[in-house]
């Protein structure tokens, strides 16, 4: 990385911890405004004085929505090694990332989620992502195809409409104690629950998200507790991530979201997008430090209630009147 301060690289970021994290942020924060177009130009265009950025809440927070229409890259280099691209209808503009270093993403991955669970080689890795296998660039599948690897677990797979065999895979496993991550998005799990109740006490369930009018929308609460109900399980795992992001957050039981060391989700007032705090509800920031060379501040559309112990919940979307509340400017 051609930057001079020997405290933003690679490893430093990845490692991070609560004590430094702020110290880091604001100093990626110098560094992306020095060296990201974009980012500066937002900047710019709502007036933020950079020597006064001196806290996590007055840093600036580019809306999640540039990466639709731009590319947003912090330093000068053409050629990316990953595309993480979002879904969308036909026509659609989609959110594209692009991802200079592989590296960077699955160090940040691999270091973030043995923080939480230990290391993948504990478990078989389970995917029934069916929507996002039939995509080419989608962050979701590359994750998995991840902990994958690092797992090493012959018996690791994805799944799309073998529900036999998922079914038969499952039981064996369970049987012989050995752990499972079973990683799903929702729609896929609520119908794979349906016609296949059976116990699963020695694996996790992870819903990722992901309705989208494919069936009847539920609650959270109401799909964490059929799940339960149809695999005799206490808790539902949750993941959140997406295209724009690097990092992950994991919730270990009823959406309560911890984020990975170098992520921190604060709140910005709907109606306000420069008043932001550490914590209460409102829209959702989220510091993303493995952004590195993209933008490590994105203001998403979530509507989410931040704790002050920096755990979170997401609570839905803003809808167009709340989007428009939150964006300032289209450059």
């Amino acid at each position: 990385m051609n930057n001079k301060n020997s405290l933003i690289n690679s490893e430093n970021i990845i490692t991070v911890t609560p004590a430094d994290f702020e110290n880091m942020a604001l100093h990626i924060f110098q560094y992306q405004h020095a060296n990201n177009h974009v980012y500066r130009q937002y900047c710019d265009a709502i007036h933020i004085n950079v020597d006064k950025i001196n806290t996590l809440n007055k840093i600036p927070f580019l809306p999640i929505s540039f990466f639709k229409s731009h590319s947003v890259k912090t330093g000068d280099w053409a050629q990316e090694e990953l595309l993480f691209e979002s879904s969308g209808t036909t026509g659609e503009i989609t959110s594209k990332h692009f991802v200079k270093e592989a590296s960077v993403y699955e160090h940040s991955l691999m270091h973030g989620f043995t923080l939480q669970y230990g290391s993948p080689k504990n478990y078989v890795i389970l995917a029934l992502l069916p929507s996002y296998l039939e995509r080419k660039n989608a962050s979701l599948v590359y994750m998995a195809q991840q902990l994958m690897k690092e797992s090493g677990h012959p018996d690791n797979g994805f799944y799309i409409n073998e529900w036999d065999v998922l079914k038969d895979k499952l039981i064996s496993l369970n049987a012989c104690n050995q752990k499972v991550i079973l990683l799903g998005v929702t729609f896929a799990l609520l119908d794979f629950a349906a016609d296949y109740q059976m116990p699963l006490h020695n694996t996790i369930v992870m819903e990722t998200g992901g309705m989208k009018g494919r069936r009847e929308e539920w609650t959270r609460a109401q799909v964490h507790t059929y799940l339960k109900e149809q695999w005799r399980l206490s808790a539902i795992h949750s993941e959140y991530g997406m295209t724009e992001l690097l990092s992950q957050a994991y919730a270990k039981a009823d959406g309560i979201y911890t984020p990975t060391n170098t992520m921190q989700v604060m709140i910005r007032d709907i109606n306000d997008p420069l008043d932001v705090a550490e914590a209460g509800t409102g829209c959702i920031n989220i510091i993303d430090l493995a952004n590195i060379n993209s933008c490590s501040f994105i203001a998403t559309e979530d509507i989410g209630k931040v704790s002050i112990n920096g755990t979170f919940e997401i609570m839905g979307r803003m809808d167009h009147s709340a989007l428009r509340g939150c964006s300032l400017m289209a450059i």
